[in-house]
């Protein structure tokens, strides 16, 4: 999966778990009404990539983290969408857990 594809599929899942138009993604993200919906479409499509500032704006408001957009595997976009949702001592407390598991199976 491309870098492009895996953003216009993680972009149009979380949009869509979200339950907003495309529309409404872009003027919550920042760009301009007249031109919020089709800017939405063609990232989604794939036509262009936004910038790194876009892609902020959007994740922040999907409530995703931006490396979420680019997670190839369902599972490593779960995982870190969920992640993304926790607070700083569940962080410390999953990735201590990873790193015990991690070391067992040495």
């Amino acid at each position: 999966m491309s870098q492009l594809t895996t953003f216009t599929i993680r972009l149009k899942q979380a949009r869509k778990a979200a339950g907003i138009s495309q529309t409404e993604l872009g003027l919550r993200s920042g760009f301009d009404p007249g031109s919020a919906s089709s800017r939405m479409n063609h990232y989604e499509k794939g036509r262009h990539l936004p910038d790194l500032e876009a892609m902020k704006r959007m994740a922040k408001e999907l409530n995703v983290p931006l490396a979420y957009f680019f997670c190839e595997g369902d599972d490593e976009a779960e995982l870190v969408a969920m992640f993304g949702r926790i607070t700083h001592e569940q962080k410390a407390e999953v990735l201590k857990l990873l790193k015990d598991q991690i070391s067992s199976n040495d």
